[in-house]
């Protein structure tokens, strides 16, 4: 457990909250590795189905730590891992739980790059968006700003938010289907919760199969596609959680997924 960093599991639903208010929650190099370490825990954890990722009330990640980044110089800044170590990158696209982003405040930065990640997005009026890299002389900080981004808005779009560095309003991003949900601050954790306890009513055999479907599909051909897609799907009719799910069809009762 990170001093900055809090986490929980409610009706299968784990949620971390990123608590360092005085800063706007913005990471140092430590608090990033135990955030990548903590939603690898939640994706291993048997009693969470689905994760989310919030903030204290009015923030959520307003980006690197530049105070804490400042100590090292640039020349002997290293990269937190290879190329293939996606987990140091991706945390969150590599998490195989569904993760829904509940977003209340800037999301800035590394921040902004973390909502980019997250399969689903809800936010309040106060929230903010920013790929500024630009400002700052970097490219965007994960890799999801330059590759999941375009994809979730457009090319156009992307391009003009990655090459200004210019502030997404809450209304401008769920008006350019950036963010599912727009509620008040006061509704932001209930509506999250409510919908990850929707999800999670679900088979997490299959859930995980199709959140990996989707993320490998998004630069896959279409054969390398159908390959991935024909084995999920003969290991989803040889589950527990299939025979469930056809079972509570036809005794008109509530499915009681196992994940098995």
């Amino acid at each position: 457990m990170s001093e900055y960093l809090g986490y929980e599991v409610t009706a299968g639903v784990a949620t971390l909250t990123i608590n360092r208010p005085e800063k706007k929650n913005a990471m140092t190099f430590a608090m990033l590795g135990d955030f990548i370490q903590m939603v690898e825990a939640a994706g291993a954890d048997p009693q969470a189905k689905v994760l989310v990722i919030t903030g204290v009330a009015g923030a959520f990640c307003a980006g690197t730590d530049l105070a804490d980044l400042a100590t090292i110089p640039g020349e002997k800044r290293g990269l937190r891992g290879t190329a293939e170590e996606r987990g140091k990158w991706w945390p969150i696209v590599e998490c195989p739980i569904p993760v829904i982003g509940a977003i209340d405040g800037p999301a800035f930065g590394m921040g902004a790059e973390f909502t980019s990640q997250c399969d689903l997005r809800i936010c309040t009026p106060n929230a903010r968006f920013a790929w500024n890299f630009s400002h700052r002389g970097l490219v965007p900080d994960t890799g999801a700003g330059s590759w999941l981004l375009p994809r979730l808005v457009g090319v156009q779009k992307a391009m003009k938010l990655l090459y200004t560095g210019d502030t997404l309003s809450a209304q401008e991003a769920l008006q350019i289907g950036y963010v599912d949900e727009l509620v008040e601050s006061t509704e932001l954790a209930a509506a999250a919760q409510g919908l990850a306890e929707r999800i999670a009513k679900n088979s997490p055999f299959s859930l995980k199969r199709i959140k990996a479907l989707v993320y490998e599909g998004l630069g896959a051909e279409v054969g390398d596609h159908m390959a991935r897609h024909t084995q999920a799907m003969a290991e989803c009719f040889a589950s527990a959680d299939h025979k469930e799910g056809v079972a509570s069809f036809l005794e008109r009762r509530e499915a009681r997924f196992t994940g098995n």
